[in-house]
């Protein structure tokens, strides 16, 4: 029985809780499965870095390889203090499943650094995110492993990357990471295509369950890139949205939040504290405001069997990776929440991944509108992929997902066998 409780749950034990539940429904070779409960590689390497007062400090970096199966390994680095390598691991297999359930040609990956990026300065974090790209150059590559931003990195941080591994191999590489600027082979619509991507996959939601978008009410827990890319696309659909919260706790409003306004807040002032008109509540409360679409945007584990049945949203739209736990699951599922689970509500951001990639290759590149149109033809299709595997099977979303994205894996791995 994986673990529940408020304090930091294993996420890859999460993950292999998930597998056996999804192997249930899927038939095949039970040898094929026993090979994705294991990473094929994992990278633990020592970072030192020369901090401004001349000392070195020594940090602790991940790159972890889920699966190649069917394609480059594709995954974020996240920069946070509680990064370890049960949790990157997880994150990898995740990458792994979201890829096959978008049927794009690339596996699962993830990396991490232990540091708290808001104490070092500009200088300090260029030189870790260097020496970082040096220790794990020989795993790296656009053609074997393409990292991205994830937590509490973004386009700076990519293309800092980008040049050091160019740097070793004596030209440049655009395609060795994606989430760059534009100005150095970026994609457009990157940066907003994870929060865009979950807004997408709410409006079939919506339409599956006969609720009108206008004027349907809406809390985003967490503002990152995710959240705020969210909260926006959803007030463009006329979606009130009447809570977001950050690390310094939510912020509600009845009669809605507009959350351009509100990123304006968060750019002059770090924060969201202090925005005119909203009640500050505890992160807590929020999960419990009555609401049409609740969307979880920020870490993993934080509906729990403590909080689970206090949830009072028709959607749960998931945007960051593993927020719901199993056991929470379960509880959702009795509430009768419909849940879009992170491996479809939260692909819209290695989908344009995707698309970044292909266009650095090809040195050609496509227009905003066509990256968008592209986008939600891709995810409403394994929208309506996942649904249909739940109703045929009479399964929730989230084990639906698993056993598309897990199926398309085992059948690669059929197809290519066993070496040697």
């Amino acid at each position: 029985m994986v673990p529940d409780r408020k304090q930091k749950i294993n996420p890859w034990e999460m993950v292999l809780a998930q597998i056996d539940k999804a192997e249930k429904r899927l038939e095949c070779d039970p040898n094929m499965i026993e090979k994705l409960r294991y990473p094929e590689r994992s990278l633990l390497v020592s970072v030192p870095v020369r901090m401004d007062d001349g000392r070195i400090k020594v940090f602790k970096g991940f790159r972890v390889q889920h699966s190649t199966i069917r394609g480059p390994a594709k995954g974020g680095i996240r920069y946070h203090p509680d990064v370890d390598l049960d949790e990157v691991t997880a994150l990898a297999a995740w990458m792994t499943w979201k890829c096959a359930v978008m049927n794009i040609p690339f596996g699962g990956a993830k990396g991490g650094i232990q540091c708290e990026p808001s104490e070092l300065s500009m200088g300090e974090l260029e030189r870790l995110t260097r020496r970082y790209t040096a220790e794990i150059f020989s795993f790296i590559g656009p053609d074997r492993d393409i990292p991205a931003p994830d937590v509490n990195t973004n386009a700076q941080v990519m293309a800092w990357m980008m040049d050091t591994y160019s740097m070793q191999v004596g030209h440049t590489v655009p395609g060795v990471v994606t989430g760059k600027p534009i100005a150095i082979g970026g994609s457009e619509g990157r940066s907003e295509a994870t929060g865009l991507g979950v807004v997408f996959m709410v409006i079939e939601a919506s339409k599956k369950l006969g609720l009108k978008l206008e004027g349907a009410t809406a809390v985003v827990q967490g503002f990152g890139n995710v959240g705020s890319s969210a909260a926006r696309s959803l007030f463009r659909e006329g979606v009130k949205v009447i809570a977001i919260s950050d690390k310094t706790g939510g912020y509600y409003c009845a009669s809605g939040i507009n959350p351009f306004e509100l990123q304006r807040h968060f750019v002059a002032n770090g924060t969201l504290k202090g925005f005119p008109g909203c009640d500050e509540i505890t992160n807590e409360d929020i999960f419990a405001l009555p609401c049409d679409i609740l969307v979880p945007a920020a870490l993993e584990n934080v509906i729990h069997k403590g909080n689970a049945d206090r949830v009072q949203a028709r959607i749960l739209a998931e945007g960051a990776n593993g927020p719901v736990t199993p056991i929470a699951d379960e509880i959702l599922k009795e509430k009768g929440i419909f849940v879009i689970p992170d491996i479809l509500a939260n692909a819209g951001g290695v989908t344009v991944s995707y698309f970044e990639w292909v266009q650095d290759l090809q040195n050609y590149f496509w227009n905003e509108a066509e990256i968008n149109n592209r986008l939600r033809q891709i995810m409403t299709a394994a929208f309506k992929k996942v649904i249909s595997i739940a109703e045929e099977k009479n399964i929730d979303n989230r084990t639906a997902a698993q056993v598309l994205g897990i199926g398309r894996v085992v059948e690669a791995l059929q197809l290519r066998g066993l070496y040697p």
